[in-house]
Formats: structure tokens, C-alpha cells, sequence
């Protein structure tokens, strides 16, 4: 559990992470201010670009940060903390060793002797329930598997902080489970030497169950929202009442409130201010939601239990939500969604009407005004994509750019604003526009 009046062993202060020169400069994160002490388990929550691996990397020393300072035990971190292991979501084992040979490599590396590194290793594959699995090679393993093998490489360094980096996201949803509760056992039974564990997550429910502290993020750019303590003793009931409601203030704190059009909006790309983001929501799946909150006889639909409702996927529910807010079919009070009239308007109407409501909203936002006018502005009322991707890159990073255009050509050409050639790469006009 965690020792709040620990030593200090990481903090962060006033770290920001920023990439490129001039107008393509772009902020990752900033004004990271952070403090991990022993005997701590802490969490970083938030979605997809929030910029938690990159803080991750940053405190590990893989990445320098552009401002700010990075302190490990009252010294600045400067190169690589000797102190910190990761353990990475895509497993990272060489192929052509052994699971001894994947755990061995480390210790090795730093100038084990041989037979004392295969000694450590033998314990670490037991400690870690591969006992019998010594000499089998990856493709042997399953998933769950090959993630115990990058764990116990991970122990072997001897680290003092152990980073997981969202650890069992490539894995099926039993074998995550079962690797969760046999890391926390390890961590709560006192087996491992390490001092603190830093884990990166956009799994809400997993952070509950495993941290002590969860770190909440979110994006645009990079920044820490909130602290929430988590005091449950371990083990963990996912259904009670004290682990429901501290799910549903995490999700009321990551949903936000929704703002008035002019800040949900933000600004046409090229011009000052934030150019807001388009959430890559899909159209079938963003109806399929509102039909859903239609048809229950709330008023407000708890988040939290849409996404159990639904089965859906942290960074999914999000982009949905987010979806609905942009184009006004909902609204987002303290973690609770609220469909607006015209969102039920939209979950009630034909195909060809949820098209004409879908494009009437999307000319009111300022990136499909940006585009319109670019296509209307070109001599043929069409532009290949390169050129718009070129355009886009000044307010967002170059994969960025390329998912915002291939999420604005799919609302796009759902709602007939314009149609798209694959094979020449271009945008254009229709000759008859559906009418808003």
C-alpha cells in the first residue's frame, strides 16, 4: 500500500515537452509538476495523446525535456535513470532467445557473470509463474506469457521504480486479467524489491483496481487535471459501492463539463487560437449511442455505466461523447451524459434526414468551414489531399494532420459535403450539395 510520508523518489517540475521549430512547433505536454514517493503504486489515467508515455519516457531518461527539471531521489536526472526499468506494451523480446535467455540478457548487459545471471534469472522466471518454461522461446508463449517474460526482464535490472507502460493492453481480456491480479500480488506481497511502481493506463477500471494514486491527464496539449487518491485495501471489489462511486468521479473528471459552442468550437486551422481537435468517432457507432440514451427512461445516462452498458472501450466512449458534444446531439454534466433535442431529433430521423441534420452541423464547425473554402476557392472545386495535409501541419503534429483529414473525409463524405478519389488522392466538390 502506499507510504504517503515516504522518501521522495521522482519530481517533476514545470516539464514540458515540445517537437519541431517555427509554426510547426508542437507541445506534448506542459507544466508538469509531479512527485512519486516510495511506496507508492500511482496510475497515469487519460486518453490516447495526452502524453502520458511521453512523461513516462521522460522520467525513465529516455526522453530530455525541452523545459523544466526531472529529479531522481534530489538529483537531476541528466541520460538514462540506472534506477528504472520499463515494461512495454509490444512485449519486446528478442525472438531468437529463450524466455532464460530474454531475462538473462539484461543482467548480462550490465556485467553479470554468466552463472550468476542465469542464478537470478531462474528465480525471477519462478517468481513471475514460468517455473517449466526456461527454454521455450517466444512464438511458444501466449500473450499473457511473453508479458510475464518482460516483467521479470524488467526485475532483473534490479530497478528501484518500475514503469509499466499500458503492460496488458495487447493482451485478451482474461489474460489481462490474470496477469493484473498476479502483478498486484507480487506488489502487495512485498516479493519485489522495487520501491515504487509508475503505471501508464486509459483503462479506468484498472487504475482503480491496481494504483494508489491515480494521476488524471488529459490532451490538447498534454497537461495533469486532478489527483484522486485511491484508499480501498486490497483486494478490490469491483462492485462496491465505494469503488462504483470513485469510478464514476474519475469519469466525471475525464468527460469534463460541457463548454459554450464558442470554446467547444475552437478556431479555423491557420488562425490564431486552438484549433480543436475532430474525435475519430465513428457515425454508426456515435448513433448507435444516441439511440441507446433515447431509449432509456433517464434523463441522464451515467457514463460510467454506458461504457458496462455497451462493452465499449475507454478511448471509444470518449471520442463518442466528445462526437456528440462537438455537433450538439449532447451535453456532459458531472460525469452524466444528456441527449439535447436535437440529438433525439437525430437518433429518431430516416437515413437520408440524419445526413441533412449530420451536414447542417458540420458547417458550423470551423474546420469543415476551413476546408469548404478551401475546395470552393481552388479553380476546379477540388484539392489533393497533400495540399490540405500540408495546411493541417501547421496546427498538428504530422500523424496528427493525416488522422484529423482521414476523420474529417469520413464525416464528410457521410454527410455529402464533398466526395473524395482514392486513386488520385483528391477532394472535391459535388456538383449538387446536400441541402442543410
Amino acid at each position: 500500500m502506499a507510504t504517503s510520508n515516504g522518501a521522495v523518489l521522482v519530481e517533476l517540475k514545470n516539464v514540458a515537452q515540445r517537437y519541431g521549430r517555427g509554426e510547426k512547433r508542437f507541445t506534448a505536454i506542459e507544466h508538469i509538476n509531479l512527485t512519486i514517493r516510495e511506496g507508492e503504486f500511482v496510475a497515469l489515467l487519460g486518453p490516447s495523446g495526452c502524453g502520458k508515455s511521453t512523461l513516462l519516457r521522460i522520467i525513465t531518461g529516455l526522453n530530455r525535456p525541452s523545459d523544466g527539471e526531472v529529479r531522481y531521489r534530489g538529483k537531476s536526472l541528466n541520460g538514462v535513470n540506472p534506477y528504472a526499468t520499463i515494461v512495454f506494451q509490444s512485449f519486446a523480446l528478442f525472438p531468437w532467445l529463450t524466455v532464460e535467455g530474454n531475462v538473462t540478457v539484461a543482467m548480462r548487459a550490465r556485467g553479470m557473470p554468466a552463472e550468476q545471471a542465469r542464478a537470478r534469472a531462474i528465480e525471477l522466471i519462478d517468481l513471475v509463474g514460468l517455473d517449466g518454461f526456461e527454454q521455450a522461446y517466444p512464438r511458444e508463449l501466449s500473450g499473457g506469457m511473453r508479458q510475464k517474460v518482460g516483467i521479470a526482464r524488467a526485475l532483473a535490472a534490479n530497478p528501484e521504480l518500475l514503469c509499466l507502460d499500458e503492460p496488458f493492453s495487447a493482451l485478451d481480456v482474461l489474460s489481462a486479467e490474470t496477469l493484473r491480479g498476479e502483478v498486484l500480488e507480487l506488489w502487495t506481497g512485498g516479493q519485489l524489491q522495487i520501491r515504487a511502481v509508475l503505471m501508464v493506463t486509459h483503462n479506468i477500471e484498472e487504475a482503480l483496481f491496481m494504483a494508489d494514486r491515480i494521476v488524471v491527464m488529459d490532451k490538447g496539449p498534454g497537461r495533469i487535471i486532478a489527483e484522486v487518491p485511491v484508499s480501498l485495501p486490497h483486494p478490490r471489489d469491483r462492485k462496491s459501492e465505494s469503488f462504483v462511486a470513485l469510478t464514476d468521479r474519475v469519469y466525471g473528471i475525464l468527460m469534463g463539463q460541457t463548454q459554450p459552442e464558442h470554446v467547444e468550437f475552437g478556431t479555423e486551422p491557420g488562425q490564431a487560437g486552438r484549433t480543436r481537435a475532430l474525435p475519430n468517432a465513428d457515425v454508426t457507432e456515435l448513433a448507435g449511442l444516441l439511440e441507446h440514451v433515447n431509449s432509456t427512461p433517464t434523463e441522464r445516462d451515467d457514463i460510467y455505466q454506458l461504457a458496462e452498458d455497451l462493452g465499449i472501450d475507454f478511448n471509444n466512449l470518449l471520442a463518442l461523447v466528445e462526437a456528440a458534444e462537438l455537433l450538439g446531439f449532447a451535453r456532459v454534466e458531472t460525469g452524466d451524459l444528456i441527449i439535447t433535442p436535437l440529438g433525439e431529433t437525430f437518433a429518431d430521423a430516416s437515413i437520408l434526414a440524419r445526413k441533412e441534420i449530420f451536414a447542417s452541423r458540420l458547417r458550423r464547425l470551423p474546420f469543415f468551414r476551413w476546408m469548404l473554402r478551401m475546395l470552393e476557392a481552388s479553380g476546379e472545386r477540388s484539392l489533393r489531399r497533400e495540399v490540405l495535409l500540408t495546411a493541417l501541419e501547421r496546427d498538428f503534429p504530422p500523424v496528427e494532420a493525416e488522422q484529423q483529414l482521414d476523420i474529417a473525409s469520413k464525416w464528410g463524405r457521410y454527410a455529402e459535403l464533398f466526395g473524395y478519389d482514392d486513386a488520385q488522392g483528391r477532394f472535391f466538390l459535388e456538383e449538387v450539395a446536400t441541402p442543410a
